[in-house]
């Protein structure tokens, strides 16, 4: 489109002779220019994360110099790693592999079993998909992955980022990858001063410019290294950056500033944790069947609401009898949520179980003994719970 001043110039052209050459579109030229000088930099800015990576890149169990030739590995680590640091991944992914070494074999398992290899790793509704995703290829497609973008995201749990993950790192596609890394290495990079809700569409298209037609797989490896071991959220080594001498945020100061976070309110729960056995000293276990985060879990019978302990009392016992407190205070720290769970203990005689397993709610639960716990897929949250009780045995 013409500016409004070659407009004007054009509307008076039937003035001159027709043979004369029209004048110049200057801002057209001057757009083209910007465009190509903004290539060039993206071409050397590329380039310099890539030597950069060559010389201080990471090593992992599930990554390869170049596209990975498994994308079951890249796609099982990209699920791990979501919300979850690097040094707690790495025996997880090996038991898991050990466990699942393709895609038939997790299509093949219980949900079960894919919940006792992914225990401790939290934000189960991951293993849910990964599970879910790996039965619908192995019916679908023989266990083949997609090798496009937008075949990738129409598969169940498989959002725009682990569909650009899988795209480049797997297929060498240049999909740009935006994580938190990435987010806070494109932000100081080009001086972006919004929050990172709202600054999040115009990052990713400076992150897919800067995407190199070749070797997208290393640079997706790369800004990611760099966001994690370099471009860190507090004092990061600008002296080691290969950004640095084109970086908006350290030529201005606002390296400290840089992305804008909002902090993420939380929300404060109490409650009560019901630990009831039986005279064999067997505890009462169930299966959570409540939607959420801890959904399919094993888990002790609990209740929480929002507010602190004055709130307790509004929680009522499951079975009526001689409920103990001890003391025993778990705290737990979810996303959203703060909780805070008191443990109260009950022991019931052989009329008392009877009578608990007929008019209990359906929640199909069980008496096992306690040796018997690791049988079952029990959470973070849980393990604390089994934890606190067995110092109280102490």
């Amino acid at each position: 489109m013409k500016s409004r001043s070659t407009d004007s110039k054009a509307s008076s052209a039937g003035l001159k002779d027709i043979s004369e050459p029209p004048e110049p579109d200057s801002t057209a030229l001057s757009t083209d220019l910007s465009a190509d000088l903004s290539a060039d930099l993206s071409a050397d800015l590329s380039a310099a994360l890539l030597n950069w990576y060559d010389r201080s890149g990471r090593d992992f169990p599930w990554r390869m110099r170049g596209a990975h030739s498994n994308p079951y590995m890249v796609w099982v680590s990209e699920i791990m790693l979501q919300q979850t640091t690097v040094k707690t991944v790495i025996p997880y992914f090996h038991r898991f592999m050990e466990k699942f070494p393709d895609i038939q074999a997790l299509a093949k398992a219980s949900i079960e079993d894919v919940f006792l290899m992914w225990q401790g790793l939290g934000y189960y509704t991951r293993a849910r998909k990964l599970h879910e995703c790996a039965r619908y290829l192995v019916d679908n497609t023989g266990g083949e992955f997609p090798k496009t973008y937008r075949e990738l995201l129409k598969l169940p749990g498989i959002g725009p980022y682990t569909a650009a993950s899988i795209s480049s790192l797997a297929f060498d596609l240049p999909e740009a990858v935006v994580d938190g890394n990435v987010i806070r290495v494109i932000s100081r990079l080009y001086g972006i001063q919004k929050s990172t809700a709202v600054s999040l569409p115009e990052v990713k298209e400076k992150a897919q410019n800067l995407m190199p037609k070749t070797r997208a797989a290393d640079y997706t490896s790369a800004i990611m290294d760099l966001g994690a071991t370099v471009c860190v959220p507090q004092k990061p080594d600008c002296g080691a950056c290969p950004f640095s001498k084109s970086c908006a945020a350290l030529k201005d100061g606002l390296i400290d500033k840089i992305p804008l976070t909002e902090k993420l309110q939380k929300t404060g729960k109490c409650g009560k944790l019901f630990w009831i056995e039986n005279e064999n000293g067997d505890v009462y276990i169930r299966k959570r069947t409540e939607k959420g985060l801890l959904h399919g879990l094993t888990e002790f019978p609990w209740s929480a609401v929002e507010g602190g302990r004055s709130r307790l009392d509004d929680i009522s016992f499951p079975i009526n009898g001689d409920w103990q407190n001890f003391g025993n205070v778990i705290r737990h720290v979810f996303t959203h949520i703060d909780l805070e769970l008191h443990l109260f203990k009950i022991r019931l005689s052989k009329d008392g179980e009877a009578g608990f397993l007929t008019h209990k709610t359906n929640d199909s639960g069980i008496f096992v003994p306690k040796n018997k716990f690791s049988d079952f897929p029990f959470s973070t949250l849980m393990k604390k719970i089994i934890k606190e009780e067995a110092k109280q045995q102490e």
